[in-house]
Formats: structure tokens, sequence, C-alpha cells
């Protein structure tokens, strides 16, 4: 019995810069944060010769091929496990709601296939690779790396990804005191509503005219990863007012360029969060539903009282602190 846990993330910056069809240009950037919401999958050597998958279905096959899931379908076969296997995945949070969960499950999965394989580990920046490998290469995803290297290791990092196709990570020299900072004035509410088919058609319509050298969409993104810069700048003066301020150009600029960025509903939470004082905010994602992140300043009375408002909206606040270890093992028997 292995089983592996991979961290969601939060987008803190230069989200959407991350896809090929962009970075590959102009390079791209994003800060990404690591939170402790876990996506978990188990492996489990079984009698029968077949392969065995539980998730939010059952599968039951005789062959990889017939496997419907594509990420353990590919994930197997890229591991070249052999049958007499049963897999299960589980999730701390829906998927389909802007937080990587994806990203999260396959790391996961990849790890522990490796470790029920090999019984060794593969490097975090391995996994992050092969995931990638497997979501743009293989499958050929409209997909960025982002989530793959967030999951895979954990914590409040700053990613570059070069035109060649090289990713670049770099931690913040004084992590545990932003961390704290961030926790106590960063707020996730969840809409209700999982984005399912949204996010594929958003990122595909991003992915599209990237590679038609829309000028337009290109010039936006510019000013995404430009964000992204003054979200580290912010970060490394301890000045986060004005990453808060950020938050908001970012949201500004994307629903500029992106029909699916956001809706009437979320457009009338975003307005009260910053009638009741809140900075700056985003959808997390491509948009369509999933979690809203807010940064707001106030005490602790005035916190609880931001979460109030934004409850009696609709919205589910959800407590969350940052992960700091990323991919990891959690049982091996």
């Amino acid at each position: 019995m292995i089983i592996s846990k991979a961290p969601c993330r939060i987008t803190l910056g230069g989200g959407g810069t991350d896809l090929p069809s962009y970075y590959e240009k102009r390079g791209g950037f994003t800060i990404t944060g690591a939170i402790n919401k876990y996506v978990f999958v188990g492996a489990y050597k079984q009698f029968y010769d077949n392969i065995k998958l539980k998730y939010s279905m059952i599968e039951e096959v005789s062959e990889i091929d017939y496997i419907k899931h594509p990420l353990f379908r590919e994930a197997l076969r890229l591991m070249n496990i052999p049958n007499n296997i049963e897999l299960t995945s589980l999730a701390d949070i829906p998927s389909g709601t802007g937080l990587g969960s994806s990203g999260a499950f396959l790391v996961a999965l990849l790890n522990t296939l490796q470790e029920y394989k090999d019984n060794k580990s593969i490097t975090k920046r391995g996994l992050a690779s092969e995931a990638c490998k497997i979501e743009l290469d293989i499958l050929k995803l409209h997909e960025g790396k982002q989530d793959k290297y967030a999951c895979a290791f954990g914590g409040i990092k700053a990613i570059e990804y070069l035109q060649n196709g090289q990713v670049a990570i770099s931690s913040f020299s004084d992590e545990d005191a932003l961390r704290q900072n961030l926790s106590e004035n960063l707020h996730l509410f969840y809409t209700g509503r999982e984005r399912r088919g949204v996010t594929s058609e958003a990122l595909k319509y991003q992915d599209t005219k990237c590679l038609e050298n829309d000028n337009i969409i290109l010039d936006y993104l510019d000013d995404i990863r430009l964000i992204g810069y003054r979200t580290r700048e912010a970060f490394q003066q301890c000045n986060l007012d004005s990453f808060g301020r950020l938050l908001n150009d970012h949201w500004e600029v994307k629903k500029q360029y992106s029909p699916y960025a956001t809706d009437a509903y979320v457009d009338e939470c975003y307005k009260k969060a910053l009638d009741c004082g809140a900075l700056g905010g985003k959808l997390m994602g491509a948009g369509g539903g999933g979690f809203l992140l807010f940064y707001y300043p106030g005490e602790i009375k005035e916190r609880w009282n931001f979460i109030d408002s934004m409850e009696q909206m609709g919205l589910q606040h959800t407590e969350f602190k940052f992960d700091t270890e990323g991919v990891s093992t959690v049982l091996r028997e």
C-alpha cells in the first residue's frame, strides 16, 4: 500500500502566462502558493489480474487502453505499471474549482506509481516535468505548467517559464513571515459552482489566440506578467497592501481579455468585497466559478465582519494555511 498527497494552490501573480503558446514567445512568470488542501492517491497490489480505479467513478478494466480517465491511463502507461493494481483518489476540495486540483492529482499519482513500482521516489522537479509531459505533450491539453510545479514543490514560489521550455523556481528570503502575513489577510471563498467545461474553453480560447499571434491577447498577458514581477517586488519589500492592489489590477486586466473570466454573480460579490474594504481579489483559475480570493487588511474583528458580509452574499468561507512540503509519501507498507 502506497499513499501520496500533493497540495492544491492559489495563484498570487502572473496567472495565465505559464502556457507554452505564450511563454515560448515572450517568457512567463507566476507567483504561486501551495495550500493545505490536498489530493490523495493510494495504490494497492490486488489479487485479480486487472486494473481497478476509484475516483468520482469506478473503473475496472483488463487493459490500460480501456481506461476512460485520461490522467490515470497515461500515467500508468508512462510508468509502465503492470495489472494487479487498484488505485484510489480522494480530495479535500471539489475538482474544477480553480485551485489546481488536477495538477495536484497528477503529481500525487506519479509519486505513488513510482513508489509502488520501484520503492523509491522521483525528485519534485522530475515529477512536475513528467506531469507536464502527460498533460501538454501526450494529451495535448490547453494547460500550463504552473500547477504541476507549484503542487510538487509546495511553499510560496516565484516560477519563471523560459522560452526554451525550462522552468526556474525561486523562494523568498523570509518566507515564514510572508506566509504568516498573507495568511492573516487573504480570504478564500467558494462560490458553490464548479467550472467544468468553462475552464477548458477559457484556456482553449487563450491558447488559440496566442498561437495565432493575436497581439491584443499577447499584450494583455504581457501586462499580467508585469503584475507578477511587481508582486514579487511587493513581497520582497514586505508591502502586502501593494500586493492587494495588484490583485485588483490583475483582475481588471483578465476581464479585458477573457470572455470567460466572470459573470454577474461574481461581479456582484467582487463589488461587495471592495465596498467592505478589500483592496483586491480574483477568481481562481480560468473563470466560470470555483473560488474567489480576496486581500483584506483589517484587524481580527474587522476580518470576521468582512467574512460575515461575504457569506451573506452566498459565498462559503474556506479557511486555509500555506503548505510548505509539496508532494510527499504519507504511507508506505
